[in-house]
């Protein structure tokens, strides 16, 4: 043996922790202190193993929470296993079955007993049925047959037990509903008659939009239930979870409310400015940490209908489109979120979680082990897997947000968010906004890796009855403060801004101003918002016409009457897409469908939109079969003025164009009984 395998040899022989080359060293850790999490984590695993390692009967956990009291209600020991067999039990066992053991367990009086352990353990289980319903009273709510239960053991206790038995269910608050209500809204300044409140979406600084979308976020998660969570683990769906449906719908709305207020929106500088807006909006979620709308927004964003709009995002700053990449990675799905779960580990403070993500980790922690083990006992680590799960939720939803609301703005959010559109819609206004190219176009650098609609299906429905009410709020907030003397009118230039907010502001649903008086009363801006929801809801994008007062060079017929359209100038209406013409005033009893049509001639658009849309072409959903346009629209129009495409800009004269458009051949009375045929 020479030298060489000598060393080798003994290397072997007596390996230590000296590092030598091809030898792994042992891992080191690099923080000194452990996290929070990781001490509550060690306390919970060695409060288990206490009872068993791997798992424990039903009886013996039972008699645990029993003997956890004294004979005064004191825990003599930590509450950790208590709570999480009180929170965590129905998962695997229904609590009306858990109180009928407690009410076996309870012994009667002719037992016999040496000494007060007879008494001492009826004592002991008053006080951890008295805690099970002072500390978890939702699970009783939630089951009537448990409530059942819960009246046969305190009446069998006024019958058995002594007076001190029997004055713990003598509490006329012992079923009272625990945990803090959804915060307060704070009214708008009461500022008398001097100050409008601003009510338009263009006027709105992008901070204020980040929070009032972070209250109405923070409202809606506050009011997820545990039943609630257990609901969706267990069933695999939100339908009979309302709270948790409500949550879904919220983040699906949102997403929907950008892509439809950047699309309406004619000129791509218009659209490149919403765009930018909403970047901004998502930086300030960012710092609020409200992670589950920040999902909407930015999915939004990059949803294939908006990330297509190759001249819209020529249009976006270098710095916007860098936040917009560097928002998308955060967000990103790959590696199981890997780059949120690491931002969301360092946030302190107030801070929203992506509800979808951490959903899904507790469907997999469920689905991954088995509720019990091979002998029939319970398999603790899962429950208290869960358990500490379901403990940081509900620490979130005690927290205080950092920023208040005004209630004008949140009936405003509220009653846009209500709106209700489809994917096909959504891409047939997109595809209207920028036709699809010939050409090969590169890839674009907007990646789509998010879960948006975690919960697809879940979709907000119009209900008349809560639209109605939003619409009575925002009516309310709007005379408050639009007409400050009281004269029960707003202004017509005040209906249009304030019209524009809305995504179906872009069709143009305008009702006509009261007779005389160039304004709107409170009924007539209430029926004009209940009926564009209606409109929009029912027809869809695709029937509204673009109508344009124009000036005709040729005879030309009214589509709708076959009257003539008498003038010199600017006689009349014509649609930009498929160019029905008529008068200005049967522009309200149109009840035909927009047929678009390629190369429309002689459509005049605004400064402001010098590329016009461009037709879309019908998507093959047989959207012909689906919507009803034989719907009585007595009091409903469906035409759209080019003015409402930029109503919430500043006015300008040049919005009425004087200049005559190009010849245009005039339709024919049976052309036109074509169109309105």
């Amino acid at each position: 043996m020479n030298r060489k395998d000598s060393k080798r040899k003994s290397h072997q022989e007596c390996p230590g922790k000296t590092g030598g080359r091809g030898r792994p060293r042992q891992a080191r850790r690099h923080k000194t202190c452990p996290s929070p999490r990781e001490i509550s984590k060690v306390m919970a695993s060695m409060a288990l193993g206490m009872l068993n390692e791997d798992g424990c009967s039903e009886d013996d956990l039972l008699e645990k929470c029993i003997q956890s009291f004294d004979s005064a209600g004191s825990l003599r020991r930590g509450d950790h296993i208590l709570n999480m067999v009180l929170a965590m039990h129905n998962w695997v066992l229904p609590s009306a079955h858990l109180a009928a053991r407690l009410l076996t367990l309870y012994p009667p009086g002719y037992q016999e007993a040496t000494g007060s352990t007879q008494e001492l353990r009826r004592l002991q289980i008053c006080h951890l049925v008295r805690y099970w319903l002072t500390q978890h009273p939702e699970t009783v709510h939630q089951e009537p047959q448990l409530e059942e239960v819960i009246g046969r053991f305190w009446a069998t206790v006024e019958q058995e037990g002594n007076t001190t038995q029997r004055s713990l269910g003598d509490s006329a608050n012992l079923l009272s509903p625990g945990g803090p209500g959804p915060p307060p809204p704070i009214s708008s300044p009461g500022l008398g008659k001097k100050r409008k409140v601003s009510l338009l979406f263009d006027h709105l600084e992008t901070e204020e939009l980040a929070e009032h979308l972070t209250y109405l976020e923070f409202r809606s998660f506050q009011a997820i239930t545990p039943q609630d969570l257990r609901g969706y683990v267990l069933q695999g769906s939100v339908r009979g979870c309302p709270a948790l449906e409500g949550s879904v719908g919220l983040s699906n709305s949102v997403s929907r409310w950008v892509q439809v207020m950047v699309l309406s929106r004619p000129g791509p500088a218009q659209r490149g400015q919403v765009l930018d807006k909403f970047i901004h909006v998502a930086q300030r979620l960012l710092q609020l940490q409200n992670f589950n709308t920040l999902m909407a927004v930015t999915g939004g964003l990059c949803h294939s209908a908006i990330s297509r709009l190759k001249d819209s995002h020529t249009h976006l700053s270098p710095d916007s489109t860098k936040a917009l990449l560097e928002l998308t990675e955060l967000l990103a799905a790959h590696n199981n979120y890997s780059c949120y779960r690491r931002t969301w580990a360092g946030c302190t403070g107030f801070r929203l979680p992506v509800l979808g993500v951490h959903l899904k980790d507790l469907v997999s922690l469920h689905e991954a082990q088995p509720d019990r083990l091979p002998d029939g006992r319970l398999h603790l680590p899962k429950l208290n897997s869960l358990y500490l799960r379901l403990q940081e939720l509900a620490a979130l939803q005690r927290q205080h947000p950092p920023c208040s609301a005004k209630e004008d703005l949140l009936h405003l959010l509220t009653l846009s968010l209500d709106l209700f559109y489809t994917e096909d819609e959504i891409y047939e206004l997109s595809y209207a906004r920028e036709p699809r190219c010939p050409k090969s176009l590169p890839p674009s650098p907007f990646q789509v890796p998010l879960v948006v609609e975690w919960a697809p299906g879940v979709t907000p429905k119009p209900d008349r009855v809560t639209l109605g009410r939003h619409v009575e709020q925002l009516v309310e907030s709007v005379f408050k403060n639009y007409d400050p003397e009281g004269r029960g009118t707003i202004s017509q230039e005040d209906f249009e801004r304030l019209s524009g907010n809305f995504p179906f502001a872009c069709h143009g649903l305008h009702p006509p101003p009261r007779q005389g008086s160039g304004s709107f009363s409170r009924e007539e801006l209430t029926g004009y918002l209940l009926q564009a929801s209606a409109i929009c809801s029912k027809l869809g994008l695709a029937f509204l016409h673009t109508f344009q007062e124009v000036t005709f060079r040729k005879p030309t017929f009214c589509g709708i009457c076959s009257g003539f359209l008498w003038g010199v100038t600017k006689q009349g209406y014509r649609c930009r897409d498929c160019g029905l013409c008529c008068h200005k005033h049967c522009r309200d009893q149109v009840k035909v469908e927009c047929k678009k049509r390629p190369g429309a001639k002689g459509d005049v658009s605004p400064p402001e939109a010098p590329v016009p849309p461009t037709p879309v072409p019908h998507a093959g959903r047989g959207s012909e079969d689906n919507l009803s346009y034989t719907l009585s629209l007595e009091p409903e129009t469906g035409w759209h003025v080019c003015h409402a495409w930029t109503q919430t800009e500043p006015s300008h004269p040049s919005w009425e164009p004087e200049t005559v458009p190009l010849p245009a051949t005039a339709p024919s009375p049976t052309q036109s009984s074509k169109l309105s045929s």
